[in-house]
């Protein structure tokens, strides 16, 4: 489906300033969202909200492609409602308030959801809303929360190295586990019902100020995952080992000489159809339980993915397979209806993919920072845009427009000062106001920017670097204060003035 003209903030929670040393669903939330209102913005963009596992990228290892991030539970919110005691809800300061240590944040934050728990199970209060959550999202709750449990058991191991009864899901084995390990069972519950409580409760708010958010959906899950613990079929596994016969990645191209190997297993197509997609259905929706509007990331993958042997150390000797995208998302409407899905077609798009975005009327995107190399026909210059498009300056991959600008080559710079009616690059007075600018003025329909863009920050506060393995996703900013009258009057005047 197409959207009205509109225009929003890209920010994940994590990168909300809090107390507790993460952002989190609390009170620096709601100011973001009275923040958007009042700067005439209509969208909220973040990433996918899943539990991470390896490196807590958002992305790629995720324990569930379901379920809810532990660590964006507002503490202050519980302790409100009784579950905490305030005056024992001590912050968490490691001394770099724009950075997310994950390590002490896990133990920090646990530490308190457990005790939260305890408490909920000494009382009475919210036992019904409780058990009717469990009942209402069994469909992924039960595997997701037994999955939890035996991890932990198992000390963290992949789950195909578990007892083999219990990575074959033999219902006696199964059964044993879940009388064995009830109380920590029922705390993963307790976490996921308190994670959809408080969030349900922020889209809410976001809502009732006209504010809708977008979310994420990454087309690969984690191998380490319940999603593939429980549907093994829907994954090219090998059936005696379960390790991945195919992994996901991207061949060779003018950026890696060896391509990227992501190390996700890569779907079993053919399976699914044989369910009519009832599993990647059930992801959509219950998604959007989550936000009001899909980013499919990777959406080539949908008309043909990169698949290579397990055995290989780069992604050179893959091949590409087709996929069945047309099927699929005819079969995802007629389950939801109108599909309110933008598409990320970042990369070398073939006709084929760009086809199937355009019959299902998908919007695409367009990042300003891979405009200004020297073709003027280049698809990500303004004027090349389409209407059904999603424009950025950059996105959560990209460096801030400052970080950009700065290492940019003389020719970039030299060709974006042209592109804008400049003589010289040094006569552009903030280069991430003029892009910022130069989005909420283009035809296309949406426009999304970078917080970190409207905060004049430079690429120390990168959320993202896909060209390093370690320590991504941690950005913060560092204060609701930065949020100032004048930064929010300066963004409704450029988004009143190109009718956003």
């Amino acid at each position: 489906m197409s959207f009205e003209r509109a225009s929003g903030v890209l920010l994940h929670p994590t990168s909300l300033p809090s107390r507790y040393g993460i952002g989190d669903l609390g009170s620096a939330a709601y100011a973001l969202v009275d923040f958007l209102a009042k700067s005439g913005q209509t969208l909220w963009q973040i990433l996918p909200l899943g539990p991470t596992g390896y490196e807590h990228s958002p992305y790629i290892m995720n324990f569930s492609t379901f379920a809810g991030n532990p660590l964006l539970i507002d503490l202050e919110q519980l302790a409100k409602e009784g579950l905490l005691a305030h005056d024992e809800l001590t912050p968490l300061d490691d001394g770099n308030p724009e950075q997310v240590n994950f390590e002490q944040v896990i133990a920090h934050k646990t530490h308190f959801l457990k005790q939260a728990y305890k408490q909920f199970l000494s009382t009475r209060d919210q036992h019904a809303e409780f058990d009717r959550f469990c009942q209402a999202q069994a469909a992924w709750l039960d595997d997701f929360v037994l999955f939890m449990a035996l991890l932990e058991a198992n000390d963290g191991k992949s789950w195909h190295h578990w007892d083999p009864a219990l990575a074959r899901r033999e219902s006696s084995a199964l059964q044993a586990q879940r009388d064995m390990l009830q109380a920590q069972i029922k705390y993963h519950q307790f976490v996921q019902f308190k994670f959809f409580e408080q969030w349900q409760k922020l889209r809410q708010y976001a809502n009732n100020k006209n504010i809708k958010i977008i979310g994420d959906i990454s087309i690969y899950v984690c191998h380490n995952s319940s999603d593939v613990w429980a549907s093994p079929e829907l994954f090219k596994l090998d059936p005696n080992t379960f390790e991945p016969t195919f992994i996901a990645g991207v061949p060779p191209d003018y950026f890696s000489a060896t391509g990227q190997l992501w190390g996700n297993p890569v779907y079993n197509w053919e399976q699914a159809e044989t369910t009519n997609f009832a599993w990647w259905i059930q992801r959509f929706q219950v998604t959007l339980q989550y936000v009001d509007i899909v980013r499919v990331d990777h959406f080539r993958g949908f008309e043909a993915y990169w698949q290579v042997p397990a055995s290989e150390s780069t992604a050179i000797n893959g091949e590409w397979i087709t996929a069945p995208g047309e099927r699929f998302f005819n079969a995802l409407g007629k389950a939801l209806g109108n599909l309110p899905i933008m598409a990320e077609d970042l990369g070398i798009i073939t006709p084929e993919v760009d086809a199937l975005r355009q019959q299902f009327d998908f919007p695409g995107m367009r990042i300003l920072m891979f405009a200004f190399g020297d073709d003027p026909n280049n698809p990500y210059l303004p004027h090349n845009y389409s209407r059904n498009t999603v424009v950025y300056p950059g996105t959560h991959d990209n460096d801030t427009a400052i970080g950009w600008w700065q290492q940019a080559s003389d020719a970039e710079q030299l060709f974006l000062a042209r592109y804008f009616g400049y003589d010289s690059p040094t006569e552009i007075p903030a280069i991430n106001w003029l892009l910022i600018r130069a989005a909420l003025a283009s035809v296309a329909d949406l426009a999304i920017i970078p917080l970190q863009d409207l905060l004049d920050l430079d690429g120390q506060s990168r959320m993202n670097d896909p060209s390093r393995n370690h320590g991504n996703w941690r950005w913060r900013y560092r204060s609701s204060a930065l949020l100032t009258n004048a930064l929010s009057d300066r963004l409704l005047a450029l988004t009143q003035l190109y009718s956003r």
